[in-house]
């Protein structure tokens, strides 16, 4: 373990890089394709109007289950600037600290969320005839949200240990089960709608024992002990403050999901929403390898940092950016060559594909400007500058996506959410690339 921390300060970026990012980019790979095999299921055995109920549940999903990943981000970049000041005690209370942090937030969320959720499911465009088989699915996902808060904590953890390659396995497990479950239940067992909840529920769980397992009997380095979790105010205000950029992007999403999925259904109705969900999982699906390359990045990056390699910080910020740069316009071109044999693979009922088929080439019109923003804000989040990695965060969804969204259909109808995408793309990409450019290690 120890030679492996050393040579995210000594070995080839090029090489760290391609170790980081392929197993982070197979399991984002693995986690969409799930996703796709769900919606393919439920929008062939079910129906459209299932597409539309997980497309409402998903974002209220993520929102809670988000309290892990911002505290596994937050964490992480204390563990990752720790380790390269071998600052081991540190470490461990960190740990510690993100276990504790975890758990009570996840749970106490989730018992809330109990007395709320029809308003809740109302209030993502739960409406019309979505709203039956949204609550059903909520129902029985709700208990597992804090399993996978867990799972996201910890795959953080594990990737600021140096073990990406058993990082990929926490988001692997939990998409095949689901891959492997869906089908069952779904098709064999005549669940519907019912049936999908169930096999994501499964998965969530199976995910967060895999990584438990890893703590206890694997090669991590961290503690479980009781004296690790007692509460550190410091470190819980580090954690909070970098995670905080996490919560406030999944929370903006979240406001995003509100925002779009009503204006969906004001001005195109369940298709529209329907619509979308095929959209955004192919949204996930195609750029995997670049949110690999992001995630990737950051515990080299963060390991640099501390150890005050600024070279070594400017040469992994270049290579992030033209690897991540030249995967988008290949993204791009497959996308706009291949629409409707795409959006086909989902569903076969005409009007839908009629409307997703131009959704999908505006929503992917300004791919190639991703990567700017993806990595300025992973930049800014693994050096510690959590303000300027918050105005990122929020950037695409809260000061262009939702204004425009709330705008534009007024004018133009459904187009005009489509065509706020590839607007907000580029204006959250000038916003990063002028903040990156006053940083004196990105050149």
């Amino acid at each position: 373990m120890a030679r492996e921390k050393q040579n995210f300060g000594t070995e080839s970026l090029g090489l760290l890089l391609r170790k980081q990012a392929i197993p982070a980019s197979v399991g984002i790979l693995v986690m969409s394709v799930y996703g796709i095999v769900d919606t393919l299921f439920v929008g062939r055995y079910v129906g459209s109007l299932a597409i539309g109920a997980i497309t409402v549940n998903l974002p209220i999903t993520f929102l809670i289950s988000s309290i892990g990943m911002a505290i596994g981000i937050g964490g992480g970049s204390v563990l990752s600037r720790a380790m390269g000041e071998n600052n081991h005690g540190k470490v461990q209370r960190t740990f510690g600290n993100q276990i504790a942090l975890t758990l009570s937030l996840s749970v106490l969320i989730v018992l809330t969320a109990y007395f709320f959720q029809i308003p809740l499911l109302r209030l993502f465009g739960g409406k019309g005839a979505v709203l039956e088989p949204a609550l059903a699915y909520f129902q029985i996902l709700l208990p597992a949200i804090p399993a996978l808060a867990w799972s996201m904590m910890a795959n953080n953890v594990i990737r600021a240990e140096g073990y990406p390659r058993i990082a990929m396995f926490t988001m692997i497990i939990p998409a095949l089960s689901n891959i492997i479950l869906d089908p069952i239940f779904i098709v064999g067992m005549d669940m519907g709608i019912e049936g999908a909840a169930w096999a994501t529920c499964i998965s969530y769980v199976a995910g967060a024992l895999f990584t438990l397992i890893y703590f206890l009997f694997g090669p991590s380095e961290m503690s479980l002990s009781w004296s690790c979790i007692k509460p550190s105010w410091s470190l819980i205000k580090e954690i909070s403050k970098l995670g905080s950029v996490t919560l406030a992007r999944q929370g903006t999403i979240s406001l995003l999901s509100v925002v779009l999925n009503n204006s969906l259904f004001a001005f195109g109705g369940e298709m529209a929403l329907a619509s979308y969900g095929i959209v955004s999982r192919l949204l996930m699906f195609v750029n995997f390898p670049v949110l690999g390359i992001t995630q990737g990045y950051v515990p080299i990056l963060g390991y640099n940092y501390g150890a005050r390699l600024y070279e070594r910080v400017t040469q992994i910020s270049r290579l992030a950016f033209f690897w991540s740069t030249g995967i988008s316009i290949l993204i791009f071109i497959l996308i706009m060559t291949l629409t409707e044999p795409l959006v086909r693979v989902f569903t076969e009922d005409a009007v839908l594909i009629a409307m997703t088929v131009p959704a999908l080439r505006w929503v992917f019109a300004a791919n190639p400007f991703l990567p700017t923003s993806f990595l300025g804000s992973a930049y800014f989040q693994a050096i510690g500058q959590a303000r300027r990695a918050l105005i990122l965060a929020l950037s695409k969804q809260g000061f262009f996506l939702i204004p425009l969204i709330l705008i534009l259909p007024h004018w133009m109808g459904v187009d005009g959410i489509w065509w706020s995408f590839p607007i907000a793309d580029m204006g959250s990409a000038v916003l990063a690339w002028w903040l990156l450019s006053k940083n004196p290690y990105i050149r």
